[in-house]
């Protein structure tokens, strides 16, 4: 018999990709709480590169003290991501395609569309399973990031990305974005504990890759 994965279960909410709506704070999906936060990291090429490398191989959620486990390549059935036309057609497929396997210094593969994995996240005395699968990958000159979206068996529903951008200006920042509710009725019942630890993690995740967290 084979042993069941994560990797063959599918997200655990509808909005798949929301978190690249320009209008997700105004608009969130309904019964869904939407979140923003961005950091300066810097600036320059060298910042830029170093804390895309960095998110790209969980040096987020590993910097903000979780433990990133279970890590599974995709199994094709990903979601791709559609670009827009001004007039809000679509345009073209993101992602797709086979691309070159990339490590970091460490050896982690890098985050890649449809890979799962299972975030060990510490609260107080106890440790909290997250399964996850990563829904779109943004691999541009001047954008780098990944969101992932939660499974069966997560505390909540919904979907974070981190997004790290080199900007006109030269600045660097890490930018947040989440749409979330508890997952069930009885983790709705804490629903204000979530949201505290939410917020705890956000913080964490924003100092994770500043110079003076990766130098």
């Amino acid at each position: 018999m084979r042993r069941s994965t994560f990797t063959d279960e599918p997200v655990t909410y509808g909005a798949v990709g929301g978190t690249q709506a320009p209008d997700l704070l105004y608009y969130p999906p309904k019964g869904y709480r939407p979140l923003e936060r961005s950091v300066r990291l810097g600036s320059g090429t060298e910042r830029f590169e170093t804390a895309s490398r960095l998110a790209m191989t969980w040096g987020i959620q590993r910097g903000s003290g979780m433990r990133v486990v279970e890590t599974h390549e995709g199994t094709g059935e990903q979601y791709t991501g559609v670009r827009f036309n001004a007039d809000g057609s679509p345009a073209a497929v993101q992602g797709g395609g086979d691309h070159e396997a990339r490590f970091g210094e460490d050896g982690t593969p890098y985050i890649t569309n449809g890979m799962t994995a299972v975030l060990k996240i510490p609260v107080w005395p106890l440790t909290f399973s997250a399964p996850l699968r990563v829904v779109y990958v943004i691999d541009e000159a001047r954008r780098v990031g990944f969101a992932y979206g939660t499974l069966h068996g997560h505390p909540e529903s919904g979907e974070e990305s981190f997004v790290v951008e080199h900007r006109d200006d030269d600045s660097v920042w890490l930018v947040v974005r989440a749409l979330s509710r508890p997952a069930t009725w009885y983790y709705r019942l804490v629903a204000p504990l979530l949201r505290l630890q939410q917020r705890r993690f956000t913080k964490r995740y924003l100092r994770s890759l500043l110079p003076t967290r990766v130098a």
